[in-house]
């Protein structure tokens, strides 16, 4: 089976773009079909079944809206820090390496749910 994920990026300026992977390939685009249609774009699929995961960046019992503003709040100090050239505090940096990994660790979670729906 062939997994696509397509996760939604605020920019800076509030907009949004969508990003869908599958294997090594990832695209960009205005909006979640233009990201699939783009990255699909000369993919050979040799698998009958294609399953497309949608991660719409909400909060959900995984990960909490609470744990979401701070990760969205410490990247942009991470990225001002980058784009001046230096790096982001001790203590707020291993706060953003914690919430980076409870993110992944959501994600994980999410996906084991969804799996389990899926064998039912």
């Amino acid at each position: 089976m062939t997994t696509v994920t397509i996760v939604s990026i605020p920019s800076a300026d509030g907009s949004r773009h969508y990003q869908a992977v599958v294997g090594d390939r990832c695209s960009d685009g205005k909006t979640p079909g233009e990201a699939l249609d783009t990255v699909r774009a000369g993919f050979v699929d040799t698998d009958s079944s294609t399953l497309i995961v949608l991660q719409n960046n909400l909060p959900d019992q995984f990960f909490s809206a609470l744990q979401r503003d701070r990760l969205e709040a410490l990247m942009r100090q991470w990225r001002a820090a980058r784009d001046q050239g230096v790096q982001l505090p001790h203590a707020e940096q291993c706060e953003l390496d914690q919430l980076v990994q409870a993110e992944l660790q959501a994600a994980g979670e999410r996906a084991r749910a969804m799996a389990e729906s899926l064998g039912k």
